[in-house]
């Protein structure tokens, strides 16, 4: 069952989205203002973020820019009665992926957070998890403040792994960050992993790069209360 976070103040209109998605299989759960949305984007997983731009408390656009920079990387799509270009661009560049003009029909809202929950966001550029931080724009990585070396494609590995981060990725999108459509033989990967392994567990004491037998790998630690997704 997809999981989503609606961050909307008119409560009528909340009531409306959440028995709807419930109809469609979707668990929504409700933030009033901007502050109480970010707290849950901060201790809870969630598939697609539904945001309101007029918050009270912390506004929609601020909410957006600062769940990017903590490196939240759920699917977000912005709900606002504003229709202008101006506004539209403002909200992209926040790091909004998708705009839905209110009033808007609940089954187009239900089709566009299916499209969504089937990628993770590009949109943030700072990526963090447990000790792990990735800072995409000044290409830093570090773990537990300690500058890792990383080849070109050992980074690309870790910011997809990051991305994902607790859930598993199977070996096929890996093979895709490197290579895309055309990856080379099957050893290849296994190679840029174990360089991967050795940069961001061989100086620490606790491993983060996982196999998951039978599907493929997973940034995942022991101090991680947030339940693991094969």
């Amino acid at each position: 069952m997809l999981t989503v976070l609606l961050v909307e103040d008119d409560l009528d209109l909340a009531r409306t989205v959440i028995e709807y998605l419930e109809l469609e299989a979707i668990r929504c759960d409700h933030a009033g203002n901007g502050v109480a949305g970010l707290e849950r984007l901060r201790h809870e997983r969630y598939d697609v973020v539904l945001l309101d731009l007029n918050l009270p408390r912390l506004d929609g656009i601020a909410l957006c820019r600062q769940a990017r920079s903590d490196g939240n990387d759920t699917p977000l799509l912005m709900l606002t009665a504003r229709d202008r270009l101006d506004d539209k661009v403002e909200g992209f560049d926040a790091g909004a992926d998708d705009y839905l003009v209110k009033p808007f029909e609940l089954r187009e809202l239900a089709a566009r957070i299916h499209a969504l929950a089937r990628r993770r966001s590009g949109q943030a550029r700072r990526l963090r998890y447990v000790g792990l931080e990735m800072d995409l724009d000044a290409r830093r990585a570090s773990r537990d403040g300690t500058p890792l070396k990383l080849s070109p494609s050992g980074w690309r590995l870790l910011e997809a792994l990051l991305r994902a981060a607790p859930a598993a990725l199977p070996r096929r999108a890996l093979e895709q960050a490197l290579w895309g459509d055309e990856p080379p033989d099957s050893n290849a990967l296994k190679v840029h992993l174990h360089h991967l392994r050795k940069a961001l567990d061989g100086p620490f004491g606790e491993p983060l790069l996982h196999t998951v037998p039978g599907y493929g790998f997973a940034l995942r630690s022991e101090h991680d209360e947030t339940p693991a997704q094969p």
